[in-house]
């Protein structure tokens, strides 16, 4: 070996062991600007919980401290017996399981005839329905309550439910992923004698089950923490969910906010618990859909 193959080696280790170098010091960047963007975005949740253990009068004290000048747990209890919180979280629970189930079944069928159905106008009908999602909620509200005036459905969970759990997102997000399964899989089970409805709940549905999972948390959480629509449409306290009921802690005399941040704590436990359970089909789920950033 001569001296300018050894100079080359040389250089090449060199060059190798500079670009190391520069890798690890853009993972060491890249690390502590995740860091503190997640302390950033983290601190109001953590302010929350903090004021959610405070006495009443030290909610708003000058300065601000973090830390009370004791911890009630008390505010945990007493935040059910104040209002009917109990009763807000099970109204809330109830809505948003069955309007999940309704998205998921309507957004199943849906997504199954855009993506393997051919009819004519099929692409067009698509392109249309999924227009509305330009449509806020807000410009849809007042005739949405005629309607539900008409067939007598104020004050109900029917009002609650029904006129959110036909969703063009939801059909989107499944087409997208259904149009990911070979054609040979459902050509197979037409020869062996299967219908549509057993090609999509036999088949299909548990090959896409994660972007199901995707579309469940979306969901759910947009039921659960959906203010506007049961503002408009409930007005007795059996039909109230969490986010009206929080409008209980605001009296005559002023506003529990120890409690408003308790009861806030204590809201979030289902949608949580549901993104942990999910969260091994969430990363999945979108990038089958194509919203991954592909």
């Amino acid at each position: 070996m001569n001296s300018v193959q050894v100079d080359a080696r040389v250089g090449r280790t060199e060059s190798l062991s500079l670009l190391q170098k520069r890798r690890r010091r853009r993972g060491y960047v890249s690390q502590t600007l995740l860091t503190v963007f997640s302390i950033a975005f983290m601190f109001p949740l953590v302010w929350m919980l903090a004021t959610s253990l405070k006495p009443g009068g030290e909610v708003f004290s000058s300065p601000p401290k973090f830390i009370g000048s004791e911890i009630r747990w008390s505010n945990y209890t007493q935040v059910w017996t104040y209002v009917s919180f109990g009763r807000y979280m099970l109204n809330s629970f109830f809505v948003a399981v069955a309007g999940t189930l309704l998205v998921v079944v309507t957004s199943l069928a849906s997504a199954y005839a855009f993506s393997r159905l051919r009819f004519r106008g099929r692409d067009g009908l698509f392109f249309v329905y999924l227009g509305t999602l330009m449509v806020p909620q807000e410009a849809v509200v007042i005739p949405m309550y005629l309607f539900m005036t008409y067939v007598g459905w104020v004050n109900s969970f029917q009002a609650l439910i029904v006129p959110w759990a036909f969703t063009a997102f939801g059909t989107f997000l499944l087409r997208q992923a259904l149009l990911t399964v070979p054609r040979e899989l459902e050509d197979a089970a037409r020869i062996d004698g299967a219908n549509h409805f057993k090609i999509l709940t036999v088949i299909m549905t548990p090959i896409v089950k994660p972007t199901i999972a995707v579309l469940v948390v979306f969901t759910f959480i947009g039921y659960w923490n959906s203010f506007l629509w049961p503002l408009i449409i409930v007005n007795d306290p059996q039909h109230t969910t969490v986010p009206l009921g929080l409008n209980g802690f605001i009296g005559q005399g002023g506003g529990q906010w120890q409690l408003i941040m308790t009861a806030s704590a204590i809201s979030m436990v289902p949608t949580a618990a549901l993104a942990i359970v999910m969260q091994r089909y969430l990363v999945r789920g979108i990038s089958m859909t194509g919203l991954g950033g592909r």
